[in-house]
């Protein structure tokens, strides 16, 4: 991957800006609070399908799934979004522990692909600048 560019930036600011609309954030706060999902019952239990709580969560999923798609294909540059993108890395660690189960059931081995590989790769990058910073964030992200 290249050096960061302009263009980069100014998809960093505009994911940025999405992450202000009303309803995303609410989203954002619900799962932030409440979304400690480990197995796909918990999941069930927290975000009953038509509720209010499912569609915050998928919309949650979907957008840092969306978000790193642009990684995955080189849209967006990786090192860059790592630096002030921490977010995509704490919805990977609420998700990873269910998540082939969640493939599973729904019979979808590609769901949230790009999220699963950027959050692989953000947290080894973490995990190369502090081990015991990435430790400490994976405690306060599972609670």
């Amino acid at each position: 991957m290249g050096p960061a560019t302009y263009d980069d930036v100014n998809l960093i600011l505009k994911l940025y800006d999405l992450r202000r609309e009303a309803r995303f954030r609410q989203a954002r706060a619900w799962f932030s609070a409440n979304f400690k999902a480990r197995t796909y019952a918990d999941f069930l239990q927290l975000c009953p399908t038509g509720s209010d709580e499912n569609a915050f969560a998928r919309q949650v999923m979907t957008h840092w799934d969306m978000v790193a798609s642009f990684i995955t294909s080189g849209v967006l540059n990786r090192d860059l979004f790592f630096q002030s993108g921490r977010e995509l890395l704490f919805v990977w660690i609420r998700l990873e522990q269910f998540l082939a189960e969640y493939r599973g059931v729904v019979k979808d081995p590609n769901f949230l692909e790009h999220l699963e590989s950027v959050g692989k790769a953000f947290a080894a990058y973490y995990q190369g600048r502090s081990a015991d910073g990435y430790e400490a964030f994976v405690k306060r992200v599972r609670g």
